[in-house]
């Protein structure tokens, strides 16, 4: 399977290079500086996410969007997932999300999400509000093949690789001490675990250590 990932070079998009490359798919990182990919067995496309355009990516089977804007940016996240939005219009091309938890739920009811509780932390706000937004406008629209993947509270980028999770849809993921965890790592896995099976089209999921 061809898989491009755009910000391969960022924690997520690393680990998720990696993951599709051990499982022999035919993979495309696209950044914005070549010399930082590391593996020499995927191909590079040196190439602004904005400056993107569908011909760039129609051979492509999944086009994986683990873009981080930049603090003071944050709302590139929305304009991003605009323009990728718009390039996949109508395009057999999947398209998979790296999103946030902020947009989870925390109850049953599901009122309140994750990023409107009291004990939220600030700093990431800005963050969270932004791709909460962008993905309430993906929800939306039904002219991409696009799946959303959102991590636990904790997205751990030192937790190890055990292959096992547990995966959810809109309610934040805690375990029977109320945490929420997810490492890069096992978060990879269950991406490519989606991108093989297929089980959330248009649709958003998540996932959590097990």
């Amino acid at each position: 399977m061809k898989i491009a990932i755009i910000g391969a070079n960022g924690k997520a998009g690393n680990q998720i290079l990696e993951e599709a490359y051990e499982r022999g798919h035919d993979v495309t990182a696209i950044v914005r500086q070549k010399d930082k990919i590391t593996n020499p067995n995927v191909r590079i496309l040196e190439k602004d996410l904005f400056d993107l355009t569908a011909e760039d990516l129609v051979n492509q089977d999944v086009v994986v969007d683990a873009f981080n804007a930049q603090m003071n940016h944050e709302e590139l996240h929305q304009t991003s997932l605009k323009h990728l939005r718009a390039i996949l219009k109508r395009k057999k091309v999947r398209l998979l999300i790296v999103g946030g938890a902020g947009s989870l739920y925390v109850d049953k009811d599901e009122t309140l999400r994750l990023m409107d509780t009291e004990d939220f932390p600030a700093p990431f706000l800005a963050t969270a509000r932004n791709m909460g937004e962008a993905f309430d406008e993906l929800q939306t629209d039904k002219d991409v093949n696009w799946t959303y993947m959102s991590p636990s509270a904790f997205f751990n980028p030192d937790g190890e690789k055990t292959g096992n999770y547990i995966l959810g849809e809109n309610q934040l993921l805690v375990d029977e001490k109320g945490q929420s965890e997810v490492s890069y790592a096992n978060f990879a896995v269950a991406m490519l675990d989606e991108v093989e099976k297929e089980n959330y089209k248009q649709a958003r999921f998540t996932v959590r250590n097990k």
